[in-house]
């Protein structure tokens, strides 16, 4: 096994063991390297991440290897990686990494972590989310073409709304559009709020979006996925490293440039050159906070009210039945 290595991050040092540890074995990209893209990315990644509890998505064999989510402090943590208490659904707490300094992003990149999955809160209050996010999430026989598609008819309605929406790759085939808000609502109604949006964007292009929970029904379309907006469902933060072959890093993008760009061009051995060109196409996302007052008025209008849940999270108020829809005409 290689000797251990230490890195000086900012005031820290940080210790990085078996840094030639194959990580992505097609690319030929060890643990060193994906802690110094982490190093390199961390001014803008930590604009995303700072004073957010945030889950740890760790590979610690590598991309080949079973993945899971650290959604508690690990033990044997520096005392300089501080933490954010946050309540699941089902009302148990949790103390998460709340990233604050570089460090805390090379010491996580140590532990195997390739994606950061922050919540959409500040420690200040973690139940009132300051950030309304769209998962437009291609389904089979669609692509990233698709979403593209898709994403622009959502740029549309935003704009019509007064809202500013910041895009970037997912690392797959989809996209991942923030929308910075108040802190004034809680989960539910973010949730809502985001169900209305994506009604109106699937009322518009029904032949390319839908909002159907249920696999059986959302046919060769992109899903817009709500429930990413429900308490305790995260996404990948921009610039993070996801779990493909080809090491790809979600990426934030301009609207102008999404309809052009490639998302596997953007991984672990190209982002950071593309950051030191292009700067950091979201770095005004924190610039102006929206309300969402219009789009809770959209939904409560829409006489089809609430939507299901994801299966783990307890049964909640106007919820509809949790039976697809093949199984219930049965």
């Amino acid at each position: 096994m290689a000797q251990a290595v230490e890195l000086t991050v900012g005031d820290r040092v940080v210790r990085v063991s078996n840094p030639g540890k194959l990580y992505f074995p097609e690319r030929g990209i060890t643990k060193i390297q994906v802690v110094e893209y982490y190093v390199a990315v961390a001014e803008p990644l930590l604009r995303v991440l700072r004073d957010r509890p945030t889950t740890l998505k760790r590979y610690v064999d590598g991309v080949t290897g079973e993945a899971f989510y650290q959604k508690r402090l690990p033990k044997g943590a520096p005392e300089w990686v501080e933490t954010a208490r946050i309540k699941f659904p089902s009302g148990r707490p949790a103390d998460e990494v709340c990233p604050t300094e570089p460090a805390v992003l090379a010491w996580a990149a140590n532990l195997g972590t390739f994606d950061f999955h922050p919540w959409p809160v500040r420690r200040a209050d973690t139940d009132r989310p300051d950030e309304l996010r769209v998962d437009l999430d291609p389904q089979p026989g669609t692509d990233f073409r698709n979403a593209v598609e898709v994403a622009m008819v959502l740029r549309e309605v935003l704009d019509e709304l007064g809202l500013t929406g910041y895009p970037k790759t997912s690392g797959g085939r989809g996209i991942h559009v923030a929308v910075r808000i108040r802190p004034e609502w809680d989960f539910v109604d973010v949730r809502h709020a985001v169900i209305a949006l994506a009604r109106e964007v699937e009322r518009r292009v029904p032949d390319k979006a839908t909002t159907s929970w249920w696999k059986e029904e959302r046919g060769e379309r992109v899903f817009l996925d709500f429930n990413q907006a429900a308490r305790d469902r995260t996404i990948a933060s921009a610039w993070s490293v996801r779990g493909t072959p080809r090491a790809t890093v979600s990426t934030p993008v301009t609207w102008d440039c999404l309809s052009t760009v490639d998302p596997d061009d953007f991984d672990v051995l190209t982002v950071p050159g593309y950051l030191a060109d292009n700067g950091d196409p979201h770095a005004s996302l924190d610039d102006e906070a929206f309300g969402i007052e219009r789009l809770l008025e959209w939904y409560e209008s829409d006489d089809r009210g609430e939507m299901p849940y994801p299966p783990d999270y307890p049964k909640m108020p106007g919820e509809p039945p949790r039976v697809q829809p093949s199984r219930k005409r049965n």
